[in-house]
């Protein structure tokens, strides 16, 4: 990254910072975060600072429920949805003995949603994540229904339509 460049955020953090002062706004630097957005190994430290207080570096973070790395891939997102959505599936199965339209309800209420957030951002030709994914789905489909096929539409077909509504809608 060019200095020039630094330079000038630098000139528009202080800028917001006055403006925020100004209009009695409070801005909590704690909570932000400086990301590079780079795919060098070897990346020289940036330093921000919002007022008087250092803005931390960090490779990753979380925006709108979406987890944005610094290299540009989604491996971390899928990662933290994978836990999350299997954390999910345990608690179906935990709660869940009997009933299967009740576990195919609990299915599409809590465990498909997580997999639809960010899905339009996801890589569907990466087929080690998307398999991953999938493999929750089948064992929640074996839950619910008994049986190892469940005829649930496939996460890399919902990728899919999720792209192409997305680039209707734009």
């Amino acid at each position: 990254m060019d200095s020039n460049d630094i330079d000038k955020l630098q000139t528009d953090l202080n800028g917001l910072g006055e403006l925020a002062v100004e209009n009695a706004i409070k801005i909590n630097p704690g909570k932000s975060k400086a990301v590079s957005f780079t795919k060098v190994r070897a990346k020289e430290r940036i330093r921000y600072y919002f007022g008087d207080q250092l803005i931390p570096e960090a490779n990753s973070f979380k925006y709108l429920g979406i987890i944005i790395c610094s290299v540009l891939n989604w491996a971390d997102h899928v990662n933290y949805t994978l836990r999350k959505a299997s954390k999910a599936r345990h608690f179906i199965i935990y709660i869940l003995k009997k009933g299967n339209s009740t576990k195919y309800l609990a299915y599409t209420a809590l465990v498909r949603p997580i997999f639809g957030c960010g899905v339009v951002c996801w890589d569907r030709y990466r087929d080690g994540q998307v398999s991953t994914l999938n493999q929750v789905q089948k064992k929640v489909a074996k839950f619910a229904n008994n049986i190892n096929e469940s005829g649930w539409e496939t996460l890399a077909l919902r990728i899919l339509i999720a792209q192409i509504c997305s680039l209707f809608k734009a």
